[in-house]
């Protein structure tokens, strides 16, 4: 396996993926058009470089509005979802899903079985636990925990390939939110290979961010407590990168923070992490893994599954600041630290 990491020790306990991306040289290009949009509980904007009004609006809209279906076929809250059909009547009979769907519940399974399990869109008894927790200020009983998880697991979900239908062997409710970010932009850049334009598109759902057409792009990483430095940036021409937070919705319980993201394995959220931000150099690549699936591998892991992606790296920031980062030997993006952030 040939690929080196990189440790830099910092001074800062949080850290947040920056917002957006800008022309490596600092310099935006005069031609843009800026559309945003809260969807699937995140912000969203599309921008749009080297086109005219016209087309930069056609372009958003059409994106947006994939998006919006999205959200509400495979919403868990909807009731008329098929999310909330399979979950209302598959443990009664086999439920008949689409291609889409299919493939949703495929990759799921897919990241279940690479996480052994941390990766669970079965996890819906936890979720009020926890949240309770938030609100209480006061830690889940151990025996809570444990009955929530024997209440849950995607062993429990069969999905047949032969005539595309999902049957639960217990009463369990799946939720595919984690990675539905990952497919809007999937579905996002499926869009702009159709319309044969030359303007350069990023598309942006949350910590998700697509660079659609050659341009030098830039994925600042920022000081949360001083937004105007930034810890370093990862550079690049072309490609995607997906960054996941243990740390953008933490939470003080009995004065310790507590991160947001649930290891199904244990019940309880993912220690010792604070930022995972991955670059690939396509979106459609098969080794393309969204980010929250390669935190809970743990760091060592992630980053080992990241040398079998060609053109990847990664940035791994832990709970105490420490930055860590990966580069392939095919790396097609560049990480540039800050100086002031540099301790030895």
């Amino acid at each position: 396996m040939k690929f080196k990491i990189k440790m830099f020790a910092g001074i800062l306990l949080l850290f947040v993926s920056s917002v957006f991306f800008v022309s490596c040289n600092n310099k935006i290009p005069e031609k843009s058009h800026v559309h945003t949009k809260f969807i699937l509980g995140v912000h969203s904007r599309i921008t749009v470089f080297g086109t005219d009004d016209k087309e930069a609006k056609y372009i958003a809209e059409t994106i947006f509005a994939e998006w919006d279906r999205i959200s509400k076929d495979f919403s868990f809250s909807e009731p008329y979802s098929y999310i909330s059909d399979v979950n209302k009547h598959a443990y009664i009979k086999p439920v008949k899903i689409n291609e889409e769907l299919y493939e949703l519940l495929r990759q799921s399974v897919n990241y279940y079985n690479l996480t052994d399990g941390a990766f669970d869109i079965t996890f819906a008894p936890l979720w009020p636990i926890w949240k309770e927790a938030a609100a209480s200020k006061k830690l889940p009983a151990d025996e809570d925990i444990k009955k929530a998880i024997s209440n849950i697991g995607l062993n429990n979900v069969e999905v047949s390939p032969y005539d595309k239908t999902v049957k639960f062997k217990k009463p369990v409710n799946i939720n595919v939110g984690g990675i539905l970010r990952a497919h809007c932009l999937k579905q996002g850049y499926k869009f702009l290979k159709t319309i044969k334009s030359d303007c350069s598109v990023e598309i942006k759902l949350g910590g998700y961010v697509l660079a659609y057409g050659k341009h030098k792009w830039e994925y600042p990483v920022y000081d949360p407590f001083k937004n105007d430095r930034i810890i370093g940036k990862i550079c690049f021409e072309d490609g995607v990168v997906v960054s996941s937070s243990g740390r953008d919705h933490f939470v003080s319980i009995e004065g310790k923070l507590y991160s947001h993201i649930l290891d199904l394995k244990t019940g309880y959220p993912l220690e010792d992490f604070s930022n995972l931000i991955v670059y690939f150099k396509n979106i459609e690549d098969k080794d393309f893994i969204p980010s929250v699936v390669l935190s809970l591998m743990g760091r060592n892991k992630a980053f080992e599954t990241l040398a079998r992606a060609n053109g990847s790296m990664g940035v791994w920031i832990d709970g105490a600041g420490q930055v860590y980062v990966f580069e392939n030997k095919d790396s097609l993006a560049k990480w540039t630290a800050s100086k002031k952030f540099l301790f030895f």
